[in-house]
């Protein structure tokens, strides 16, 4: 069993600009840590989203390849486990993407019904309890989310099941994929699967609010004793907030996607969309839109 207290490893930033946890504040392996994957700090930093394998060579981290190096992950066993600071806190934001403000970042993996077509049959985990402190003393657990399970981690947004070369578009880390989609997943061919996860990078969504915290400065990844299972963590994130209440997709950007929206909305009392809540959509919501704008993408 290795154990690491009050380690100084740091994240480049602590100036709340970096969405990655800081620093690592204790890990105890636990029984049944996978042999060689004892380093905390790999905790830190984005996700894994290219693995690059010296006798295997490198390959695109998709929900179907996920990272599985040394160098990529830390392991926890019975009896295990991990604390993470983030500084600043994270905070429960209403402008989170569907209310998630963390998201943990394992190394879970769809098994493939139809290989290689990349068909989602059942999921590989080996979930860890997620716990939330706000001042590294009480840790309060997690309700509906695990650690190490849904959704695997997706590197790029354009690129097939088993990748072995980048693509142009890549996901982004700091946006939680909408937890509605998660049983929609198995079965779904894998445009479909792409288009669920709609340029989010996976991980398992966390709204600490749940945890009834309005703030979290601390994370613990833990694996109850008696568990036999090894949970193995890569990252860990704050979520992005939304541009603005015109930002839909929030995707940090008010631009096409928003305004096709308004258009195909038009006249009509979609309260997705009704910015200035007069109840039609119209020349009002059309007008905080184009006052929000920040570029064409969206």
């Amino acid at each position: 069993m290795v154990t690491v207290a009050l380690l100084a490893a740091e994240a480049v930033a602590t100036d709340g600009k970096d969405p990655w946890a800081t620093k690592i504040v204790s890990y105890e392996s636990g029984v049944g840590a996978a042999v060689g994957y004892d380093d905390p700090s790999r905790a830190l930093g984005e996700p894994t989203r290219m693995i690059v394998d010296p006798l295997w060579g490198s390959s695109v981290v998709t929900p179907m390849n996920s990272p599985y190096l040394p160098t990529e992950l830390v392991s926890i066993g019975d009896g295990g486990s991990l604390v993470v600071e983030f500084n600043p806190p994270i905070v429960d934001d209403p402008r989170h993407p569907f209310g998630l403000d963390l998201i943990v970042f394992g190394n879970a993996f769809f098994v493939d019904a139809f290989y290689p077509a990349g068909v989602p049959s059942f999921i590989y985990a080996e979930p860890g309890v997620i716990e939330l402190s706000a001042d590294g003393v009480q840790f309060v657990p997690v309700a509906g989310a695990e650690a190490d399970s849904m959704f695997p981690t997706m590197g790029y947004a354009d690129v097939g099941p088993y990748a072995v070369v980048p693509g142009s578009s890549p996901t982004r880390f700091t946006r939680p994929v909408d937890p509605q989609f998660g049983p929609m997943m198995f079965g779904a061919e894998y445009e479909e699967l792409l288009a669920m996860y709609d340029g989010s990078g996976g991980g398992t969504g966390v709204d600490i609010a749940s945890a009834g915290l309005s703030s979290a400065r601390f994370v613990r990844i833990r694996v109850p004793l008696g568990a036999g299972l090894s949970c193995e963590i890569d990252a860990f994130a704050r979520v992005s907030p939304c541009a603005s209440p015109a930002d839909f997709d929030c995707d940090g950007v008010v631009g096409g996607v928003e305004l096709a929206m308004i258009l195909a909305a038009w006249g009509t009392k979609d309260p997705a969309v009704d910015l200035d809540g007069d109840g039609v959509i119209g020349g009002g919501d059309l007008t905080i839109v184009l006052a929000a704008w920040t570029g064409a993408g969206g």
